[in-house]
């Protein structure tokens, strides 16, 4: 973890709810993180990692709650790691995953995670059992996902998203949880490529103490950090044309970094230089079906494809329907 890696005080703020009608308490864990108790009232401000870890730890035994007294129940201390040390076996991500959720459902009493396979696409589905806030499904998802990718030894794209609670005022949704997202939704599910539930652990037993010891730290980096140079090279490559999009090289010059260092920084925080171009083509593309008229070919070219029809065999690669369908959905009409 590095200085400049900071969390939105959104994420304070959801930390401290188990604590909220206690202010001697919440004072005293602030004092252990050294965070200002002034930055809760300023919703654009921004926590240090490192402070927010020490945070999350200090409540975590606080409340003798891994989950921040987000669920009625809550995971007594020492539930994540007994988790963990229960699922590193595994044959596969996918059996590593329903020991998660099962592993889960044995403490968390508001939400229940579970997996299904729908053709190409593995959905992972909330069901909201006591009306759980926003902060307690994103914190439900962060913890899964987290724990997957390190599995994986990877980042593993979600291709669509959807919660029931309304839009939360921090960072990049796009970069965190996909593209195709949606907000006010029937049930909250999250949806990725099934290919990667036949993916091997390349973590084992050794691997796991290590990250216990660094966790929730790897997962506020990885998962939180929405301010990093991932986000920042996603906004640069957002707010220009796709001809005028910047080179590795060009951006490696901007942040006054080598393009070995800026790739380095990049994996860190889960991503290649590759994979925030193809999200960012994404989010133009989700992005102008549903909220203008330009025709398909318009939105093809601002996405970077050369011809329409290249779209559209991507698009329904991305989502299994069409263009024109998917802006029906979604502008009323279908």
């Amino acid at each position: 973890m590095q200085e400049k890696d900071s969390v939105a005080v959104y994420f304070v703020q959801a930390a401290l709810h188990g604590l909220a009608e206690q202010p001697q308490r919440v004072a005293a864990v602030l004092a252990e993180a050294g965070i200002d108790a002034q930055l809760l009232t300023d919703n654009t401000a921004r926590v240090a990692a490192s402070a927010f870890a020490k945070l999350w730890l200090a409540v975590a035994r606080e409340l003798n709650d891994e989950f921040l007294g987000l669920d009625s129940h809550g995971m007594p201390q020492g539930s994540f790691a007994l988790i963990c040390r229960g699922l590193i076996h595994s044959a596969n991500l996918g059996q590593a995953l329903k020991f998660c959720l099962g592993g889960l459902d044995l403490f968390i009493r508001d939400i229940r995670g579970s997996l299904s396979v729908r053709g190409k696409h593995a959905v992972i589905r909330l069901d909201n059992r006591g009306q759980a806030s926003s902060a307690a499904e994103e914190t439900y998802l962060t913890i899964v996902l987290g724990l997957l990718c390190w599995l994986a030894g990877r980042r593993i794209p979600i291709n669509r998203s959807q919660f029931v609670h309304p839009r939360p005022p921090h960072g990049d949704d796009h970069l965190f949880w996909g593209p195709n997202l949606s907000f006010e939704a029937s049930h909250s599910e999250i949806e990725f490529d099934a290919g990667y539930l036949s993916l091997p652990l390349v973590q084992d037993q050794a691997s796991l103490k290590q990250f216990l010891r660094t966790s929730p730290q790897w997962l506020i980096v990885r998962f939180s950090n929405r301010q990093g140079l991932g986000s920042q090279v996603f906004k640069a490559l957002r707010h220009c044309r796709y001809e005028h999009w910047p080179t590795l090289a060009d951006l490696a010059r901007e942040h006054g970094m080598s393009i070995a260092s800026l790739r380095r920084q990049l994996q860190r925080e889960g991503f290649s230089f590759q994979e925030l171009k193809d999200e960012v083509r994404r989010t133009i593309a989700f992005e102008c079906l549903r909220n203008s008229q330009l025709s398909i070919g318009e939105i093809a070219e601002r996405a970077g494809f050369q011809e329409a029809s290249a779209f559209h065999r991507a698009f329904k690669q991305w989502t299994g329907q069409s263009p024109g369908h998917y802006r029906a959905k979604y502008q009323g009409k279908g």
